[in-house]
């Protein structure tokens, strides 16, 4: 039932004008979503929560496009129902363009380094949504999101948010909590499709920091609003504890009544480490000894060096660009072993 990720990426991504706008962005840009089908299991995908992670987008402009085309019979349109935002910030999309546009098979490290521009802590969308229908401080973008997904007839089965990471070993990926015990299958799937195209788990010990705790090679529980707050809090940072609001993962799992929706995140490397997560730390020394290399590479780049130089530099290194392609597809499979999770749910 499930397309290949060539089908999906053979689509025609959505065009700026498609779908329902749901209102704007600071900036006055556009935020669109797309719903398909007509089943009884809701299905909720988000990209571009920090937008400078262009994968997740990139997967769902394709997506919706696919399903555009589908007959209405189809059995993912007749079985699901699909909520789509493929870009929840336009304004920092258009601020990140200029080191990903044109970019097909892998992103450039100097001109990544050059342009690479995120929100502050406190400011990014993923923990921004509203705490309720009165809460007129959170960003609209967000607003525009919780009032689109309040019009959900009843609870969603499942939602992901799709993320990424500048730097990692490799895929990683993170899981509600409380399905954990239910997902031996999912997480067997997502590991076997990262090792069939080559690629190492990421992985790292954070203790609980901020909600992450570690469940085992690539995987990991999803952060939450409270332990975020409880970390800055920790820090001494009170104002900065209080800006954290409910992420889309806890504001899914609010909606309808409740219900177990299962919620997830991807966070699929743009650029990989060799040799990082063969010792956890913390501290992880080889993933110390990275960091220190790419900041010198950034001062470099904000002192005047070529990108391309920069590029060439790290390649002797040993950093290399994960294949965008690669990371779709992953994207896609966690969709896929995803939604067999809950359709066993479902069926017992």
């Amino acid at each position: 039932m499930f397309p290949p990720i060539d089908a999906i990426l053979a689509a025609d991504p959505v065009a700026a004008t498609g779908g329902k706008e749901l209102g704007q962005s600071r900036e006055g840009r556009a935020v669109r979503g797309f719903r398909f089908g007509t089943g009884a299991r809701r299905i909720s995908l988000l990209g571009g929560c920090h937008a400078d992670e262009p994968v997740g987008p990139r997967l769902l402009n394709h997506l919706a496009g696919y399903f555009a085309a589908l007959p209405a019979d189809d059995p993912l349109l007749d079985r699901y129902e699909w909520w789509i935002i493929p870009h929840i910030n336009p304004d920092g999309e258009a601020r990140n363009r200029a080191w990903y546009d044109g970019d097909d098979e892998a992103y450039d490290l100097g001109r990544y380094l050059a342009g690479v521009v995120r929100e502050l802590p406190g400011d990014d969308i993923e923990f921004g949504f509203p705490r309720n229908q009165q809460d007129a401080g959170a960003r609209p973008e967000n607003r525009a999101a919780y009032q689109w997904w309040l019009a959900a007839d009843g609870p969603f089965t499942m939602h992901i948010s799709l993320h990424g990471m500048g730097f990692a070993a490799g895929p990683w990926f993170l899981v509600e909590h409380s399905w954990n015990d239910r997902l031996e299958s999912f997480k067997k799937t997502c590991g076997a499709r990262v090792a069939e195209l080559g690629y190492r788990l990421h992985d790292v010990e954070r203790h609980g920091e901020k909600g992450f705790v570690r469940l085992g090679r690539g995987f990991c529980t999803r952060p939450d609003s409270e332990s975020m707050r409880q970390h800055f809090r920790g820090l001494g940072d009170e104002a900065m504890a209080e800006r954290f609001r409910p992420s889309s993962m806890e504001t899914i799992r609010g909606l309808g009544g409740g219900g177990d929706a299962l919620t997830m995140v991807s966070e699929m490397p743009l650029f990989l480490l060799p040799g990082v997560g063969e010792t956890l730390g913390p501290p992880d020394p080889v993933a110390v000894e990275w960091r220190k290399r790419i900041e010198g590479w950034r001062t470099s780049i904000e002192r005047g060096a070529e990108p391309a130089a920069i590029k060439a530099e790290s390649r002797q290194a040993g950093l290399r660009p994960m294949p965008i392609r690669d990371q779709l597809a992953l994207q896609w499979t966690m969709v896929e072993a995803g939604m067999n999770a809950t359709n066993i749910e479902c069926q017992e």
